[in-house]
Parts: C-alpha cells; sequence; structure tokens
C-alpha cells in the first residue's frame, strides 16, 4: 500500500474510534443524572417515554468496546502499513518450518495459515505418505484412511453429493453402480483430481416438439418403463433419431461411454436430471451442463487418494468391515 493510502486508512480508521468516543461522552454529558420526574409526553399502549441516561454497565460496555479496538489494532495490522506489534512467523529451513520470526515481519493471516498448514504438515504427512502408497483397493481396507476420508468428503465434497453421498438433483450419487465417467479406482482419482465437465447439447430445434416426444419415448423404453397416459409416440422414428443424435455418445443400446462422461440410459439410477418422461424431454430439449471442480490444486495428490479410496469403498460396501 502506498505511503498516502496507509495514512488515509490509518486516519480513518482512528478518526472514527474518536469520533465515537466523542458522541459517547457528548451524549452521556447532555442527559440527567437521575431519573426524570416528568415523560417526554410519548405515550404508546400504555409505555410513557423518560429521558433517563443509559444504565452504567451500559455506558462501560461502550467504553471497553473501544480500548478493545484499539488494542487490537495495536497487535494485529490494520492501520494502513502497520504490521502490529506481534511477531510473526517466518519460513526459517529449507523444509519450510515455520517458526516465530523475532518481530521480524508481523502477523497476518496469511502467515497463520501457512503456520497451520506446516503443523499439519509435519504432523500428518508421513501418514498421508504411506496412504499414498497404498493402492486405492487395499487402502480402502484401512479404517484410519476411511475415517480421515470421511472427514475430507465431509468439508470438501458433501455440500453437492450429500454427507451420505447419494447425490441430489444435479449431482451422481456416489454409492450405486452408474459411473459417468468410469468407477474404477483410476478413473474415481482421475474425476476428483482434474475435475470433469460435462455438456449434453440442446436437441429441441434439431428434432421438434414431436421428434423430442418420440425419442424421450424411445430412451424410455431402453430401461423397459412405460410411457405416461396420454403421450403417443412414434417408437421407431424415436430410435431411428436416437441413432442419428444421441447414439455417437450414450452408444447404439443406450449404455453410454465412460470416455465422453455419457451416462448409460437403461438404469433410472444414472439420471441425475430426473429420469420422468417430463425430465428427460426437458434435458434433450434444453440440453445439459455440469461441472465437477478440480481438487488437485486444494487438497494435493496424497489427499485426493485418500478420498478416492473411499468413494470407491462407498460404491463397494464398506471394506472395513470383516
Amino acid at each position: 500500500m502506498s505511503g498516502f493510502w496507509s495514512v488515509y486508512v490509518t486516519l480513518l480508521t482512528l478518526g472514527t474510534l474518536v469520533a465515537m468516543a466523542w458522541l459517547l461522552w457528548a451524549t452521556r454529558r447532555g442527559q440527567p443524572q437521575n431519573k426524570p420526574e416528568h415523560t417526554l409526553g410519548h405515550r404508546w399502549d400504555g409505555i410513557e417515554e423518560y429521558d433517563a441516561p443509559l444504565p452504567r454497565w451500559w455506558l462501560w460496555l461502550f467504553v471497553a468496546t473501544l480500548l478493545f479496538a484499539l488494542g487490537y489494532l495495536a497487535l494485529y495490522p490494520g492501520l494502513g502499513n502497520w504490521r502490529g506489534l506481534l511477531p510473526g512467523y517466518d519460513y526459517l529451513d529449507a523444509s519450510k518450518r515455520l517458526e516465530f520470526a523475532n518481530g521480524k515481519q508481523g502477523w497476518s493471516s496469511v502467515h497463520e495459515w501457512e503456520r497451520e498448514e506446516a503443523q499439519a504438515q509435519q504432523q500428518y504427512g508421513p501418514l498421508l505418505a504411506r496412504f499414498a502408497a497404498t493402492p486405492i483397493e487395499q487402502l480402502a481396507k484401512d479404517r484410519q484412511a476411511m475415517q480421515m476420508g470421511e472427514r475430507l468428503f465431509a468439508s470438501n465434497c458433501a455440500l453437492c453429493h450429500g454427507l451420505d453421498a447419494r447425490g441430489a438433483f444435479g449431482f451422481p450419487n456416489l454409492t450405486d453402480q452408474d459411473w459417468r465417467w468410469g468407477g474404477s479406482p483410476e478413473q474415481i482419482k482421475t474425476s476428483i483430481l482434474k475435475g470433469r465437465m460435462g455438456v449434453m447439447p440442446p436437441w429441441g430445434q434439431v428434432l421438434g416438439a414431436q421428434g423430442v416426444i418420440d425419442v424421450t419415448a424411445y430412451v424410455l423404453q431402453l430401461g423397459q418403463r412405460p410411457l405416461p397416459d396420454g403421450v403417443r409416440a412414434n417408437l421407431e422414428n424415436g430410435q431411428a433419431q436416437f441413432g442419428q443424435t444421441c447414439a455417437l455418445c450414450h452408444g447404439p443400446t443406450g449404455q453410454g461411454n465412460p470416455l465422453m462422461g455419457a451416462p448409460s440410459l437403461v438404469h433410472p439410477g444414472a439420471f441425475i436430471y430426473g429420469s420422468s418422461f417430463a425430465q428427460i424431454s426437458e434435458s434433450i430439449t434444453k440440453g445439459r451442463q455440469g461441472q465437477m471442480p478440480a481438487q488437485q490444486l486444494l487438497q494435493g495428490d496424497e489427499r485426493v487418494h485418500v478420498l478416492a479410496a473411499y468413494v470407491w469403498n462407498l460404491a463397494h460396501g464398506d471394506a472395513t468391515q470383516p
């Protein structure tokens, strides 16, 4: 921060505290010391308003707040380029171990995060390295690894997939055998590491209204599900249109293609946007887009390895049970 803006922020912050202190003093100074005998004439629902002073404990609470603010700004950075009186952390050796820097640099939230990361790496690094060297199928039998994976999943994956990993609208269930990008250990790990981008193009204008109905009916027929009452569809035309527009990704029999992230159309559980006639019709008409964010930079390869073992374990039963 430049010198001008540092001075500006400092004066603005301290000036605000001074103004608040003056306002508290001026308001208190103009109030009567004792409870007045006469009201201000305001009455509502049997309640009368007096011009009484603030309770003394309330006044001192305001004073304590101002003193706390001054103490905080003295210890921590908050006044422009002022780094605070608290000593900071610094890298003191090649192993990236963080220790107190004896006041050479002030405290900051970034350095605090780096210190906590260094402590976590020192504590859990050897354990994660052992987990990373273990094949995923074997790691899934390690109760300690699965407990760590459960916590990692709850912190990073449950928001979309749910705490029970059964998914939600637009987010796949991770406890079944329907995998859009493949369910092998390495495929699951790649999905978590690199992320996935799924795109279903809209076909409404290409197929037309009746074409969408025919293709939707054919997709339902692939899973041996009946049409809703009142829906009239030409299954032969639906099959022909499916072969021209859908088979390239989903395969001629609708079994899906993990290389393209195209789900199977045979199992209703693979339809993350719904498997009803109306929902499938909407997917065909408007298309769908979904993204699985990459976790490599956020979690690192070792934690992702544990996560992949945990997710694989979810779909294959609890391997830690005897």
